[in-house]
């Protein structure tokens, strides 16, 4: 199949398919900004209007486990256009709320589209390129996922001060029919269907599994670990995704294959995946509440200090790309962690007079250990696999990434939660005089202080597991080898 695409070709499917990835992925984070003042429009408690947020991650983490069934079952071209028609209604609908309720169902819907497009890109790039290649494009495809969210916080911020919400999703509307578009002209399949059949079991209890620990997770933050509904639907899910997961290694023909984690570098670059994504997603909210809770800084303010940062990450994802097909994944790896170790050391002390230039240096800092490492793990990661598991590779990707960022909030909140409340009793304590604001935003930055230094720890056992992959000499062999056997299959 990979010889009848041209290289033209293959550079008019990858631009299409990044465009819409870039939509995609700019819809996910551009109402994180915007959700208080959105609290005060349809007059919503903060548990409801977190929906917006915890709704859409909960369909994209359902959603996940079964792309890999819908990329035997349906085309490329199908799949695509599908994920963004779903975009195109969501934003219809976002755009035109008049409830909160309405709102709510149209992020549901774009949720839809975003489950599926980022598992499908991956999953192309196994099937038009060669293992020694994958590093550049995977590089190109960095830029573009995280380009959007780089220029979110700051655009939702300027669109919601200056304009209106519903611009939001109106700016996003003529940009998705243009991808659609261009994918009925020029998007081409690159892979045989066939008339998979669904294993509805299976899509049940990973519905349940997988969308009770990320909506237990999700709500451990506003509600407490004590909250019965977050103990119980914690355990619920992890029950229903183990019987999940012991049906998927008995089944001939499984939802999700889990014996790619019989593949070494796989199962590594998931372990050290799960500790980035965890250090990630819990500096995006910690920040954000330092600057907020703890210095008195606008919300527009807080996105304008991480857009530098997100900028550099997103140029120097296609530099790092092709660093990483020509010296590998494990060089790579110890640079960036490296780098994010220094980041992680330099907000583990955090005061009032600490500076705002500081933590735009630092969390440049921060994006460029990043950029060593995102798209380099996932390419390394699947780039160790068989072709004929890539998708279940992909997928697994992706619902561990969702799994590690619900839960990464959770614990950091809760560390940043538990830690602010001590420091405030000793500060009541140890003075007197003290006013309950200056107490109030004391105990923020200490308690911000104490959940970075959680996150450095992190940063130091990722590290550890990173001199464990393997050099590029023997990734290169092993992916030679198979595609020798590829080949040999298809003669």
């Amino acid at each position: 199949m990979q010889k009848e695409i041209s290289e033209r070709n293959k550079k008019i499917l990858l631009t299409v398919l990044i465009a819409g990835c870039f939509l995609s992925t700019l819809n996910q984070t551009l109402l994180n900004v915007a959700m208080s003042s959105l609290m005060d429009i349809f007059k919503v408690t903060p548990a409801t209007v977190q929906w917006l947020s915890t709704g859409f991650m909960l369909v994209n983490g359902v959603l996940v486990p079964i792309t890999a069934f819908l990329m035997k079952r349906f085309s490329t071209r199908q799949l695509f256009i599908s994920s963004m028609f779903f975009l195109f209604i969501g934003s219809v609908l976002c755009a035109s709320a008049l409830d909160f309720s309405i709102l709510l169902t149209g992020r549901l819907i774009q949720a839809i589209g975003a489950g599926i497009i980022v598992p499908l890109l991956m999953t192309v790039i196994l099937y038009l390129y060669p293992s020694e290649k994958r590093g550049s494009v995977m590089g190109i495809i960095g830029f573009a996922m995280i380009f959007a969210p780089a220029i979110a916080p700051t655009l939702s911020g300027f669109i919601v001060e200056y304009v209106s919400w519903r611009w939001l999703f109106i700016g996003l509307i003529p940009f998705v029919l243009i991808v659609i578009a261009l994918a009925y002209k020029y998007l081409m399949n690159v892979s045989e269907t066939i008339k998979a059949k669904l294993d509805t079991t299976s899509v049940i209890l990973s519905t349940i599994g997988f969308g009770c620990i990320l909506f237990g997770f999700s709500s451990a933050g506003s509600k407490g670990w004590d909250s019965p509904i977050v103990l119980s639907t914690i355990i619920v899910g992890m029950i229903f995704t183990t019987i999940f997961c012991l049906r998927q290694l008995k089944s001939n023909d499984p939802l999700l294959n889990l014996s790619v984690f019989k593949y070494k570098i796989f199962t590594l670059t998931s372990i050290i995946n799960v500790l980035v994504t965890l250090i990630m997603y819990a500096d995006l909210i910690l920040l954000p509440i330092y600057l907020q809770d703890g210095r008195g800084f606008t919300a527009f303010e807080a996105g304008l200090l991480l857009l530098p940062g997100a900028v550099i990450n997103a140029f120097l994802s296609p530099v790092t790309g092709k660093m990483f097909d020509k010296y590998g994944a494990k060089p790579l790896f110890i640079t960036g962690l490296i780098f994010i170790i220094i980041s992680m050391w330099g907000v583990t002390e955090l005061k009032e007079s600490t500076t705002y230039m500081y933590l735009m240096i630092r969390t440049c800092i921060l994006r460029i250990g990043l950029s060593f490492i995102t798209m380099p793990l996932n390419t390394a990661g699947l780039n160790a696999l068989p072709r004929e598991l890539g998708s279940h590779g992909s997928a697994l990707n992706n619902t561990v990434r969702q799994l590690a960022g619900a839960i990464g909030t959770a614990v950091v909140v809760t560390i940043y939660t538990i830690q602010s409340t001590s420091h405030a009793t000793v500060l009541y304590t140890e003075n007197a005089n003290i006013t309950a604001t200056q107490v109030s935003k004391l105990a923020s930055i200490y308690g911000s202080s104490d959940a970075y230094v959680f996150m450095l720890v992190l940063s130091f056992i990722a590290l550890i597991i990173s001199f464990f992959t393997p050099r590029k000499a023997k990734q290169s062999n092993l992916s030679k080898e198979r595609d020798l056997k590829i080949v040999k299959k298809t003669v």
